[in-house]
């Protein structure tokens, strides 16, 4: 999850939020190559002020996005987590990626819990995780393959996320393109996962891919859509229909998302 599908999900409640937002064109501008001129610490604390000047007292509608993303980060921070001290999990020679990926992870929950902090509301609790999924994937922290399984299904489920936001923030340019940006690393962060499992990097219809587990095709369900901008790729093309699914990536609902992390979710 990210500060971009938090701003598109603001929009759906608040249709004025780009207009709220317009007095602080500079900051959303600024906000855009933060890398350069913002220390990282300091961004949680920026887009607090931010929120609090466009909607006064108003943070509650943000505070529940906020915490919902949290929520989601909690789910692939402690994923990795958990999986990487297992004593039983042995990645061989890609341990120093999944550990990096982890450092990514890590580094997203603390974004959030420090701008709701920063808009003076309280993080949600993190929940207890079952990532044996009540048993579907038992040997989840001690079989790598498994390991690698969950792990690509939730990567591939972070890019679909993404899908659909370019529409949603072509008012501001600048934002776009951080989005984009950041779009771009989840997305070679699944392609590798996939590669290392010894998979294509890009999803062919919608198949999960050799080794998947059963309940994971609900990362996949939707994929196989050869229609674009109302037009049929196979009809104005000479590529096959698995070609075509693989050239595009589709959306994934909140909905979607939220039943698939949910499997997770014990308590």
């Amino acid at each position: 999850m990210n500060i971009f599908k938090i701003i598109q999900d603001i929009e759906k409640v608040d249709g004025d939020v780009y207009e709220r937002l317009s007095s602080r064109r500079s900051a959303m501008s600024s906000f855009g190559s933060f890398g350069k001129k913002v220390a990282v610490a300091a961004v949680p604390l920026a887009m607090g002020s931010m929120f609090k000047k466009a909607y006064g007292q108003s943070t509650g509608g943000v505070l529940d996005v906020l915490n919902f993303a949290l929520t989601l980060e909690y789910l692939e921070s402690e994923f990795y987590s958990q999986g990487l001290a297992a004593s039983g999990l042995n990645l061989g020679d890609n341990k120093n990626f999944f550990m990096e990926v982890s450092k990514n992870e890590t580094a997203h929950v603390k974004f959030l819990e420090d701008t709701i902090k920063a808009l003076k509301g309280t993080p949600v609790a993190k929940p207890t995780f079952d990532f044996s999924a009540g048993g579907a994937f038992a040997d989840w922290n001690s079989n790598p393959q498994t390991f690698m399984a969950i792990s690509q299904a939730f990567e591939d489920t972070g890019v679909r996320a993404y899908k659909g936001q370019a529409g949603n923030l072509v008012s501001n340019s600048d934002v776009l393109t951080a989005a984009l940006q950041i779009h771009a690393v989840e997305a070679r962060h699944a392609s590798i996962i996939r590669r290392i499992r010894g998979l294509n990097g890009w999803i062919t219809g919608d198949e999960r891919g050799a080794g998947m587990p059963a309940p994971t095709q609900a990362v996949y369900d939707g994929e196989a859509e050869t229609m674009q901008a109302g037009v049929d790729i196979t009809a104005v093309s000479k590529v096959s229909a698995a070609n075509a699914t693989e050239a595009f990536d589709e959306p994934l609902s909140k909905d979607a998302v939220l039943a698939i992390a949910t499997l997770f979710i014990k308590a």
